[in-house]
Order: C-alpha cells, then sequence, then structure tokens
C-alpha cells in the first residue's frame, strides 16, 4: 500500500472541520448575499473567530469583484487563496536555517514531549545534530519519557534527577551542544498553567540561559497547542507570549477536531506562526507546516 502523502494525512485529518462547516457551501453555482452570510457563519463555527470570519469574507468578497468570478467553486480557489495568504508566516523559521535552540513550552497534556520526540526525529533525518533537554522535572516519568523517545529517534538526551533546577538541566544540554558539535538544542520544559506566575518566571529563566550560553544562536520559544481546545487557545497564546518571548505554535491532535479554523484566527489576530502541526500518531504524523496545504485541506 502506497504511504499517505502528508497532504492526504492532513485532508483525511481535516475532514472533520470540512465536512462539518463547509462542505454544503460550494454545491451551488450561485454567488449571492446567502452565500457569504453562510460562509461567514461557518469560518464562525470553526472557531476562525467573529473578526477573521468578517475580515476573510469581505476580503473574498472584494476579490470576487475584481476578478469577475461567477460561481461558488471560483469562489473557493480564490478563498482557499486567501486563508493560505492569512496563515503563512511572516517571518522564517531559524531552526530551518542553521544552528538554533528551540524551547517548547506548553500547559499538561497536549502532547508537548512525544512532540519533541516527533520534532528530533525528522531533524536527526535530515542530518541534523540534535541533542535534547529533559528540562521537565516536576513530572515524575518525563524524563523516561522523553529518554524512549530520543533513543528511538536516535539523539542523545541530556537529565537530571527529578525535581532539579530546569535551568540547570538546559547549561548542561548547552554544555554538550559545544562538546558534539550539535546544530539543534530542543528543550523541554514542565507543562504549566499559563496563570501560574513562578512557573511562567521559570521559563524565563531558561530563555536567559540559553541567550547567554548561546548569544550567536537563534532560539525559537515554540507553544505546544491541543488543536481540540479551540478559541481557549487564544489566552494561552497571549500569556505564553508575555512570559516567554513566543516565536511559534506547535499544534497537535488537527486530526481530532471539528474547530480547524482555530488555525486562522491565531494567525490573523495574534500574528503567531504555526510552525508544525500534527495529524495522528506516528513519529513521522508532525511535519512542518504547509500553508498551502492547510488551505487546500479546509475547504
Amino acid at each position: 500500500m502506497e504511504k499517505q502523502t502528508f497532504f492526504q494525512k492532513l485532508r483525511k485529518g481535516m475532514g472533520k472541520t470540512r465536512d462539518n462547516w463547509f462542505s454544503g457551501l460550494f454545491t451551488s453555482e450561485r454567488l449571492n448575499d446567502e452565500f457569504y452570510e453562510e460562509l461567514e457563519e461557518a469560518l464562525i463555527l470553526a472557531d476562525a473567530g467573529m473578526e477573521t470570519a468578517c475580515r476573510l469574507t469581505e476580503r473574498l468578497r472584494a476579490a470576487v469583484k475584481a476578478n469577475k468570478l461567477e460561481t461558488r467553486e471560483q469562489a473557493r480557489e480564490q478563498l482557499t487563496r486567501l486563508i493560505a495568504e492569512t496563515v503563512t508566516p511572516k517571518t522564517d523559521f531559524s531552526a530551518d536555517g542553521g544552528p538554533c535552540a528551540l524551547l517548547i513550552v506548553g500547559v499538561n497534556g497536549v502532547g508537548k514531549t512525544t512532540s519533541i520526540g516527533k520534532i528530533a526525529n525528522a531533524y536527526r533525518l535530515a542530518e541534523r545534530k540534535v541533542v535534547l533537554a529533559a528540562a521537565d522535572t516536576f513530572r515524575a516519568a518525563a524524563a523516561e519519557q522523553l529518554g524512549q523517545l530520543a533513543e528511538r529517534a536516535q539523539v542523545p538526551m541530556i537529565r537530571h534527577s527529578e525535581g532539579s533546577d530546569p535551568a540547570a538541566v538546559v547549561f548542561d544540554a548547552i554544555a554538550s551542544y559545544k562538546a558534539k558539535g550539535c546544530d539543534l538544542l530542543i528543550a523541554d520544559t514542565a507543562g504549566r498553567l499559563h496563570n501560574k506566575k513562578n512557573l511562567m518566571n521559570e521559563l524565563a529563566k531558561i530563555r536567559r540561559v540559553i541567550t547567554r550560553e548561546l548569544p550567536d544562536v537563534p532560539c525559537e520559544t515554540l507553544l505546544v497547542l491541543d488543536a481540540t481546545t479551540g478559541q481557549n487557545a487564544t489566552a494561552q497564546v497571549k500569556a505564553f507570549a508575555e512570559a516567554a518571548e513566543l516565536t511559534g505554535l506547535i499544534l497537535t491532535k488537527l486530526d481530532g477536531t471539528a474547530k480547524g479554523g482555530i488555525v486562522i484566527h491565531i494567525a490573523d489576530s495574534l500574528g503567531v506562526p504555526v510552525r508544525f502541526v500534527g495529524v495522528g500518531e506516528g513519529i513521522d504524523d508532525l511535519q512542518a507546516f504547509d500553508p498551502e496545504a492547510f488551505a487546500g485541506a479546509i475547504l
């Protein structure tokens, strides 16, 4: 059996969002006010947010008029382009351009540690020299879990005993990064509620250690979000952005939600780019975010 392409997986994963809200929109030929009202409602129900839904709908109206489009199928093609444009990151991702440190953050239960294992595996397959820092020293099984994933991905991992200072773990991982000539450091952190001030301060401390010890290496702070969270994700993004200089998102469980429009909302309203998306449990089911593939899959 031929292995599915990532677009096929993404399209299958986005099925709930597409089938629940968008499937009936493009069956008719008539482009009228009712179509735009239905589209706006569908975007809101898919968790694109009211402001984003209104903005996209008005941009589509203008594009339809300017390009003299006549059918809903033509409108769908135009909307696909508008969505892709909206979710396309405005900045390059440092990890794809050379040496980089990735600080991975998020609340409990979103798939943070497993995402790190998948990212480490992907970059190791791309012939990058990766080292992991097991800086989640609060959860008893965290280092063991990350260790198993590190072994599976065939990358080294630095750990301390439970309850150790997470910043000290990262410090030692950086020493290993330098000694082994690595070019990608990935640091796991304890799952934390975004309203716990002391834990958020700890993230800032880890970030300072990375900046101090690797002054010439860009540091990306990626927040892992469960796509099924929907609009509640907005509060998490804002809080982590304040505490940890958030630069991007890893969106997991996109295959388990009918609320895939949250990707559009976050990109449009908060300006935080999605860097990776997960559409399955396999080690290769978390991949770099492709704006065109996402836009095509959701519609």
